[in-house]
């Protein structure tokens, strides 16, 4: 069920108009609000879902999927957290660990997500991305780990732990990864061994590693100090859009 229309807007690419709305579904009886806007014409659009970051889905969620409205993308912000469930300060972190230490119950969000966005009118189910940040970016290798029928998945920052080689062979999607080479929170060795469960798999993958960078370098409210370990960073961010933009053209081409 659709409720409370969010936003009206003129975006991006000339006249593209989009309008943003909140949108109610449910993970067996565990109710969870996300955000769904697609471009205003009368084509089925390809779809990309956006997993949002530590602090649940938020205003940086939808700017992002407006963003992709403009580009003439449906998108879909799922709620990983429940609806209401929005943390701040310390409870950020407690929420993303129930969630990292829980992959089955993780997953489980994500495809309840996935489900409730193809269900929704002018979007090509048979067309689906995956992109996420910081624990986002590990949720959207999570949905293509869980053998999600998606054409590509797209990490922002996230963590690339959790993998197993026992299980890269289920990944269907192609994979992008959006990497701060300065993460602190993302440690060589963590980067490795993704690479090595990509091998295994035999996945189509590439990453793309921004030098400066460091963790959450598309966010702005993380600030501009490096030495914090999370940073916004322009040039990484621009960079990384644009990395995005062309992953999706080739995905979504024909």
């Amino acid at each position: 069920m659709l409720t409370s229309l969010v936003a009206g807007m003129v975006l991006g690419m000339g006249n593209t108009q989009a309008k943003g709305m909140d949108i109610d579904y449910k993970d067996g009886d565990f109710a969870c609000q996300g955000y769904v806007v697609k471009p205003m014409n009368d084509r089925v659009n390809p779809l990309v879902l956006i997993v949002h970051q530590w602090g649940g889905l938020t205003d940086y969620e939808k700017m992002r999927a407006d963003m992709l409205a403009s580009l003439g993308y449906a998108a879909f912000a799922v709620d990983i957290y429940g609806k209401g469930n929005r943390p701040t300060g310390a409870e950020r972190g407690q929420f993303a660990g129930k969630y990292k230490g829980d992959r089955e119950l993780y997953r489980s969000r994500l495809l309840a997500g996935l489900k409730a966005a193809r269900a929704v009118p002018g979007v090509d189910g048979s067309k689906v991305a995956v992109i996420g940040y910081c624990f986002g970016g590990t949720g959207a290798l999570e949905l293509a780990r869980s053998g999600a029928d998606i054409l590509g998945a797209v990490s922002f920052h996230g963590g690339l732990d959790g993998g197993k080689a026992s299980e890269a062979s289920n990944i269907k999607a192609k994979v992008l990864v959006c990497h701060g080479a300065d993460d602190p929170s993302v440690p060589p060795a963590q980067v490795a061994g993704f690479m090595d469960e990509m091998r295994a798999g035999k996945v189509d993958w590439h990453m793309v590693s921004y030098g400066s960078a460091v963790h959450a370098f598309t966010q702005k409210d993380a600030g501009n100090d490096p030495s914090r370990g999370a940073a916004y960073n322009e040039d990484a961010d621009r960079r990384s859009w644009a990395e995005l933009q062309n992953f999706l053209k080739e995905i979504f081409a024909g």
